[in-house]
């Protein structure tokens, strides 16, 4: 069970394979449990790293971070593993830090995927479809708000529900302070006018059902970033690699190869 401590919090990982490092950076609430089919693709050909951010999984819980925390925490992480260059995926709120990582430290990362992608937010993601659809959630707990919008959240739900029983197992329940200590740090963020310093070729896949993060959101990043692609997967919303894996293995795939 690895820690390490950056920037005064103790952080956990997981590490999988060997050869060019490979971060994985999970979304909102989640943690490294998220990618278990990205790991198990992975692992075969980089060393595979997954950190659970700060206030997530089993890593340190903190009363008040920024999304700028997150950022400096994996840049912080490389320094303390001797990583020199990376490749890195991040789905959600992975994928704002994997944005800020890559401007702050655009010739040490080398190849990006940007899962479930936006550029800015005033809000969460999360916060924003909430507040949207405030009269359908009255009355309800978080968790049962959370169900109700899954309609408008994923497309393919049988696929999801089963990942999600699956890996729920493991994962720690974050208290309800430090639910809206994670999405706080997700306020009044916008990388685009930063992007330009972005030298990695970039990857940016969205999921056209997706109510949260949905593809013009996607497609808004590419256009601020020299040396990317957007793919828009037809029968997703915001899990492409678990409502349509293996079209997100092959595109994965074939970006990586290229």
């Amino acid at each position: 069970m690895p820690e390490i401590n950056v920037n005064g919090v103790q952080l956990y990982y997981e590490e999988y394979g060997s050869g060019e490092p490979f971060i994985l950076l999970h979304g909102l609430g989640g943690d490294h449990h998220m990618f278990e089919g990205e790991i198990n693709a992975l692992k075969k050909s980089y060393r595979v790293i997954a950190l659970d951010s700060r206030g997530h999984g089993k890593s340190e819980k903190v009363p008040y971070y920024t999304l700028d925390d997150h950022v400096q925490d994996v840049i912080a992480f490389m320094d303390e593993l001797n990583i020199e260059k990376t490749n890195q995926l991040g789905a959600s709120m992975g994928s704002y830090v994997a944005q800020g990582v890559a401007v702050s430290i655009p010739n040490r990362i080398k190849k990006m995927i940007l899962v479930v992608a936006k550029a800015y937010g005033k809000t969460s993601s999360t916060a924003r479809l909430q507040a949207e659809h405030a009269d359908e959630l009255k009355g309800l707990t978080e968790e049962e708000q959370m169900y109700a919008l899954s309609k408008y959240i994923f497309h393919n739900l049988e696929a999801v529900g089963e990942w999600s029983q699956r890996v729920a197992v493991d994962v720690p329940v974050l208290t309800s302070e430090q639910q809206e200590a994670a999405r706080k740090a997700l306020v009044n963020f916008d990388f685009r006018p930063q992007l330009h310093k972005v030298t990695a070729e970039t990857l940016v896949i969205n999921g056209r059902y997706d109510g949260l993060n949905p593809p013009k959101e996607g497609r808004e990043v590419v256009k601020f970033i020299p040396h990317a692609t957007f793919v828009e997967f037809e029968h997703s919303g915001h899990a492409p690699s678990v409502e349509e894996p293996e079209r997100f293995k092959q595109v994965v795939t074939a970006f990586l190869a290229g």
